[in-house]
Formats: C-alpha cells, structure tokens, sequence
C-alpha cells in the first residue's frame, strides 16, 4: 500500500568513515546521517568499531530523535564507523529491522548498511533457508548479510568475500561493511543507487549515499563509486584498493528519479548536480506545455528548483507560494480519516496575498494516487487563487518498482486508470502536463561529445523496461505476510 503522505519514497541512506586514530566518530556520523535524513525516516543506527569490538544505538526514529548529546557520548570513541536511515520498502518498521544489522562469525565481527532493493531476494532468502539459514530480520538486508558472512568464512578477505557474494545479487544495492579491520564499499552492477566517498583535510574517508553528506563533515568529494565497483579501505592514511571485477558487466542505470525527488539538490551524483537537472526539467515543461499564467509556485521541497527552470524558461515570475511545517517530515502520521484529509494543511499553508486573484502554475515532482495534489490544488483555490495549471517534473507512473521505490502496484497508480485531462479534473487543475519520457536524458544534460542520452538511467517506473527479470513475488509486506500464513 502506499504511503498516507502520498509521495514516493527511497529506501536508505548510508554513510561510513574510516579514520587515522580513534576520536568521537559517531558525533560525525550523527552529522552524516543528519544531512541524508530526506532518504528515510523510519529508523537509523550508528555501529562504532573501538579496537575490533563493535558498539551500535538503532531505533525506530528521525536521527534527531534516537540520539542526543548523552547517547552520543555513550558510543566509545573508534577509528571506524558506519549510519544508516531507514525508510523500509522490504520489511517492516520493527527494531530488529533497523540497520547496520549487524553479524558475529567463526572470523570475526560484521557490520552492514544498505541502501536498495534486491530483486530476487524472494528467491535467495528461500534457498538459504532450506539450507538450514535463520533469519532474524524481514530485511533483504539480512540476506545479503548472510552471503557474504558464508563466503567470507571460505575466502581469506571480506572483500574477496563481497565480490563473490554479488554474483548472486540481483537488484539494487549500495552497501557499506565494518569488518574489525577494514571498511568496505560497494555499488550494484547496475548503479541503481548512489554512492560516493571523500575525505576530510586530516585523512578520514567518508563514504555516502549523497555529496551533501560529505560536505556535512568536513569532507572534500573525491569522486562516485563505479557501478560494480568495491572498495577496500584497510589501511589508515593509504588510498583505498578498488575492485572492479563486476565493473561494465551490466549497462549502466542509475534511478533517474533521484535527480528528480530522492536526492537533496545540494547533491551530485555521477557527475550530475541534482539541482541542474531539477532546472532542466522545469525549463522542459516550460517548452512542452506553456500557459499564460501570473505566477509560477513549486511545491516545497522537490518542487522548487523545477518551478525555478519553469519561470526562467517562460519568463513568468516565480514566487513562494507555500510556507511549509519544517517541524514534520515525511513521516507524518495521520491515525484517522479526518486527520488524513487535514494532513495538508497541516504540512503547508497557501499565501493568500501571494496567490489571491492570480492563475498559477503549480509544479510538483509526481503524482502517484492523486489526493496529494487534490489537496493542494484546493489550498490555492481556497487561498483565492484563480486558476492552477499544474505541472509534473517527472513522466507519468504506470509500473511497480523493484529497485527500492515504495511503488509495488499498478493498481494505486492514477495515471494507469486515467489520461492526463481525466486527472486534471479529479485533482481540480485548470490543465495538467507531465514530463515526455523521452526528455527524461535531457535532465542529465549533454555529454562529452555533445549528444543528449538516451540510456545510462533507470526509468522503469515509466516505461516498463526492466533491467532484470520482474521478481515472482512482488508484494512490499512478502515476508511478514508468509511468516503470518504459516
């Protein structure tokens, strides 16, 4: 089902260091952490390495909320740690469910944080179990785990252990390992999600799902992990070892809806400033679909830099339009009918100076059900606002995604049971138009010799082009719902 908020959501966020000398790594870790919170709500962790013992808080929670200065001071000082926030598309919200999970083998201690979703984690987490494997998580976190903890226990190294494991991983995954020693990067085949590392003027790596979470530490970005690509950071002061045995063996397809929604806009990504990219979206929707109009308003937060590129593009003015709650997140729960259909109003609050008597055009990054964009279309009209043309910088979603978006059913998707003139009257727009698919390269600009691409990106969500064969089973809940049946 999807979420009450009706907006799309990511998995995780991850977020590592690997550092000279002990000091108190988990006070930037926090901070790491705190800068990728926009990745998942749901819960986070930090696991600390003090001399090869392992020290962890996780809960369910916004990291401002699992930890404060005390807890903070609670985790020793180490040389190495690694976070993680959690938005679960895989399992539920349980504890047991927060990450790094993690591991205590016949070699030693293991820590991991993932971000993505395997696509046959059905299958794999079937035969470890009928080869005698106990899982204590509904995570395919825990599966991976599990594989690389069983090759890890045959081969001389965790990263030899991580490159043999991946052979059977199909899907998405950014990963990071704590070993007692080491610390380990690695991105899918594929690229689905991002990943990257840098380092801090005295010498501490840091490894993150997004730029901006370096830039929160200290760090300077040295550069995106390749897709298939490990990295071995194992010795303080040395340049990590790369590992490129599953490099260039599958094309390349980074989600393309992290330059739309996911990512913060202070980040880059494979080269991509996430805000540019928002521009260029909002200046295609300009072209696609011009209005005359008083005003152009994005809505807060993902709707901003796209309303920006519109406004430049028609030269209709751009105004804040919207005062956004900053005190709820995403996560916002709504315990009855009447407070779900509040929610909005409780979330942003219309200008009615800004907009009264004016016809707007409204940008937003998606519409998944609909209600979402109903509401706000109805603060605007409440606040005097004329008309409302809205303008979505993303193409229409027709298809489940199996790569670590909370997308599991056609059958909630408006767009499968409506044209885009049937939505615009349900939501109450004056018109309506949505990203072309085929313009969705054009968000990562042009390239070294000049061409737009046409590939290198994920847009299964749209399309209906998978890179991997469709899981069998499908539903977000799969594992809870047959630990229920049995």
């Amino acid at each position: 089902m999807l979420q009450r908020d009706d907006k799309l959501h990511e998995e995780c966020g991850v977020f590592g260091i690997f550092a000279k000398k002990p000091y108190a790594i988990a006070h930037d870790v926090y901070y790491g952490l705190y800068a990728l919170q926009h990745r998942g709500q749901e819960s986070c962790g930090i696991v600390v390495n003090d001399d090869g013992l392992f020290f962890s808080r996780k809960d369910p929670g916004q990291v401002g909320t699992v930890f404060d200065e005390e807890s903070l001071n609670r985790l020793p000082e180490g040389s190495m740690a690694i976070g993680h926030v959690r938005y679960g598309t895989t399992g539920g919200n349980s504890r047991n469910n927060c990450q790094p999970i993690e591991v205590n083998h016949q070699r030693g201690r293991m820590a991991l944080a993932h971000n993505g979703n395997l696509s046959n984690a059905w299958e794999l987490r079937n035969s470890l179990e009928l080869g005698g494997a106990i899982f204590h998580t509904t995570s395919d976190t825990e599966i991976i785990a599990y594989l690389v903890t069983r090759e890890r226990l045959k081969l001389p190294s965790i990263e030899e252990a991580v490159l043999s494991a991946m052979d059977d991983l199909e899907g998405a995954y950014s990963l990071i390992f704590m070993s007692a020693a080491k610390l380990i990067a690695a991105r899918d085949p594929y690229g689905f999600r991002p990943l990257c590392y840098g380092i801090t003027e005295d010498g501490r790596y840091v490894i993150a799902s997004e730029s901006c979470a370096l830039t929160a530490v200290g760090a300077e970005f040295i550069r995106d992990l390749l897709p298939g690509e490990v990295l071995a950071f194992n010795e303080p002061g040395k340049e990590p070892v790369s590992f490129r045995k599953h490099c260039g063996k599958k094309p390349k397809k980074l989600c393309i809806f992290e330059y739309i929604y996911f990512a913060r806009p202070d980040s880059v990504i494979d080269e991509v400033p996430v805000h540019e990219a928002r521009l260029r979206a909002g200046r295609i929707l300009a072209r696609e679909y011009p209005v005359k109009a008083d005003l152009v308003i994005g809505v807060p937060d993902s709707g901003l830099d796209a309303a920006l590129g519109y406004s430049a593009e028609s030269g209709i003015p751009y105004e804040t339009g919207f005062i956004k709650n900053k005190y709820i997140g995403r996560t916002f729960i709504s315990p009855t009918q009447k407070e779900r259909m509040d929610q909005v109003r409780i979330k942003l609050n219309a200008i009615r100076s800004v907009v009264e008597g004016r016809d707007i055009v409204l940008i937003d990054d998606s519409i998944v059900r609909g209600t979402t964009s109903e509401r706000i279309i109805r603060l605007l009209k409440d606040a005097g606002a004329r008309k409302v043309h809205m303008r979505i910088s993303s193409p229409p979603f027709l298809h489940p995604c199996y790569y670590g978006t909370d997308v599991d059913s056609e059958e909630n998707l408006i767009a499968n049971h409506h044209t885009p003139e049937e939505i615009a009257k349900m939501i109450g727009a004056d018109s309506l138009g949505f990203l072309p698919a085929t313009a969705l390269g054009e968000l990562l600009g042009e390239s070294a010799d000049g061409k737009i691409p046409s590939d290198g990106f994920c847009d299964s969500c749209f399309s209906g082009n998978y890179p991997t064969a469709v899981p069998l089973r499908t539903e977000k809940e799969r594992f809870e719902k047959r630990l229920s049946e049995r």
